[in-house]
């Protein structure tokens, strides 16, 4: 997981400095908190002309829950690399992807248990609504 870590820091690096190069060379120097300003809120800009439509179209599908399911699963995506980020850094436990992949497969695990609670009880009403109706 560190060496994951590391290629992605390198990489993301690279990407940063090739940036700040064109950016220092065609615009006469910018500070590095611009540049994150400029970068970070395009790329939120571009994320959202692709989500808000996505996600617009779950809404009028009344697929409310597949919406929370992404939002929840990227948030749980980010804890779970914070976690694992902060225990390498207070030596508090071992950074490995595997613990990742166990969080989330907890939470995939338990959405199924829910999903088929949820859908038993659906099915169970609508047997009683329709023995009612009969």
């Amino acid at each position: 997981m560190a060496e994951i870590l590391k290629l992605l820091v390198k990489l993301m690096a690279k990407i940063h400095n090739a940036i700040a190069r064109y950016c220092n060379v065609s615009f006469g120097g910018i500070s590095d908190k611009w540049l994150h300003f400029l970068i970070i809120g395009l790329l939120g800009m571009v994320m959202i002309a692709f989500i808000y439509p996505l996600f617009k179209e779950l809404a009028k599908k009344n697929l409310i829950m597949t919406i929370s399911w992404i939002y929840v699963f990227t948030l749980l995506v980010v804890i779970t690399f914070g976690i694992e980020i902060g225990q390498k850094i207070t030596n508090t436990g071992n950074m490995e992807f595997r613990d990742i992949a166990a969080g989330l497969a907890g939470f995939l695990s338990m959405f199924a248990i829910m999903l088929l609670i949820w859908g038993t009880v659906i099915l169970i009403k609508r047997i009683i609504k329709n023995h009612n109706t009969d």
